[in-house]
């Protein structure tokens, strides 16, 4: 099958970072972070377009000045297991950090949400870039930047052998013999590592599509590590296309050196899409989004990778601080980027905050034909291999699925009808061999 366009749908609700005054708009319910209905309805929406996903991000540690969606919103793997009886196809992935919960509790509830959803179910691993996230799990200081990242791959490889407790043919459940569950085919863990010790089995059944989708985030050296030895699916950003080829390249590269195939990893750049009926109309809108602003607002927020630090203090129109040694034990590839624009730049602290907030760079900003080809360049030339489409105001993301993407289709670039009724079918992702079902099968070809 020809290469096609992967699709995923970011629901934000009353709005994420830089996204100030979506909650005013009048087709966004005041409290639609928390409204059941309103994610049902987004994911229907989703899915009537035939996409991939629908992601909800998650942290656990706020201020009066997070963003609006940020101070109320449903824990992700609740609202996931409540949108799953109200969809079919769509995949439901949830971002749940591996620095403040255990393997054995998060290998259980992304394979109930997998068992619920009939394999349809994500996990964005996350590695907690908000030191202030401590406080809240007993802890007096935030995990140092290595320690984060080597629990997480930890995390994932105890719960990847969890779910492979039971083989596929385990439970035979047959009231003739009375035999329930075949006890060699459930299988203990005894996992003991550098953080954990965990012993098994798991008391669950594999799903349609075996395991969970393991999706990873993160630009650090330690990020794109982890993404290369385990992301299955990258959520990521860059404002060119360049950029994103290169770290296309990067992932797969590190991919290989794994021992895994590159060409098994679906690249899903966070987008804001603009559509109008014209170039000219939606480069407004985007000028728009940019300049009216609350800047005291950003000016706060802005603070938040560098451990909440208040930028208040200093002088706004003088050089942008020597702020150099805070933030890298939070979101260190982010703030190293910020310090290494302001100083190369020469920009003022107002410069680089109003250059750092608001929406993502947009490339994708025109009338239809015009983001349709936009796309079409980007995914061709391996910038990505889909897009995850922020989604709030529900008739600016049916202007992208009712326009775009009637575009896209009829170039054959975008599905016409779902492939599979589980996640891993539809992103072409293989399902994962049971290591115990390949173990026995590889003994009894030795002795045969």
């Amino acid at each position: 099958m020809a290469r096609q366009l992967k699709l995923g749908a970011v629901l934000m609700g009353v709005g994420g970072p830089g996204q100030h005054d979506v909650w005013k708009d009048d087709e966004i319910p005041g409290d639609a972070s928390v409204d059941i209905d309103w994610y049902i309805a987004r994911a229907r929406q989703a899915e009537a377009a035939l996409f991939d996903l629908v992601f909800i991000v998650d942290s656990a540690f706020i201020t009066p000045d997070s963003p609006p969606h940020y101070l109320a919103r449903l824990e992700p793997l609740t609202l996931l297991s409540a949108v799953a009886v109200s969809t079919r196809n769509i995949g439901l992935v949830a971002t749940v950090s591996t620095s403040y919960n255990s393997p054995f509790n998060l290998a259980r509830r992304f394979a109930s949400l997998d068992v619920i959803s009939r394999g349809r179910a994500g996990w964005n691993v996350v590695a907690t870039g908000d030191g202030g996230t401590a406080a809240n799990y007993s802890r007096d200081e935030h995990f140092d930047h290595p320690t984060r990242y080597s629990r997480a791959l930890e995390s994932v490889r105890i719960a990847q052998g969890l779910w492979d407790s039971y083989e596929d043919d385990a439970f035979p459940r047959d009231t003739a013999t009375g035999v329930f569950v075949d006890p060699d085919r459930q299988h203990r863990l005894d996992h003991r590592g550098e953080h954990f010790h965990v012993r098994g089995p798991l008391n669950l059944v594999r799903s349609e599509q075996g395991h969970p989708v393991i999706f990873q985030a993160g630009n650090s050296e330690e990020g794109r590590e982890l993404g290369g030895a385990i992301g299955e699916g990258i959520f990521t950003h860059h404002p060119t296309i360049d950029e994103g080829v290169a770290f296309a390249k990067d992932i797969r590269d590190r991919a290989a050196a794994n021992g895994r195939d590159p060409e098994g990893i679906v690249i899903l750049p966070g987008v804001d899409v603009i559509v109008a009926d014209t170039d000219a109309q939606a480069r407004e809108i985007e000028e728009r989004r940019r300049t009216d602003r609350d800047f005291a607002k950003d000016l706060a927020q802005f603070g938040r990778p560098f451990g909440w630090h208040d930028f208040s203090q200093y002088d706004l129109d003088a050089p942008f601080p020597d702020v150099s040694h805070i933030g890298h034990g939070n979101f260190g590839s982010q703030t190293t980027r910020i310090v290494e624009v302001a100083t190369a730049e020469g920009l003022t602290l107002r410069e680089t905050v109003r250059r750092f907030s608001g929406p993502l760079p947009a490339p994708f900003v025109g009338s239809p034909a015009t983001v349709a080809d936009r796309i079409q360049e980007w995914f061709e030339a391996g910038a990505l291999d889909g897009l995850n489409v922020q989604v709030t105001v529900p008739s600016a993301f049916a202007r992208f699925t009712d326009e775009v993407l009637p575009i896209l289709r009829a170039r054959g670039l975008v599905r016409s009808a779902y492939e599979s009724d589980t996640l891993r079918g539809n992103l072409g992702l293989p399902i994962p061999r049971n290591v115990h079902t390949a173990a026995r099968e590889r003994t009894a070809t030795l002795t045969a």
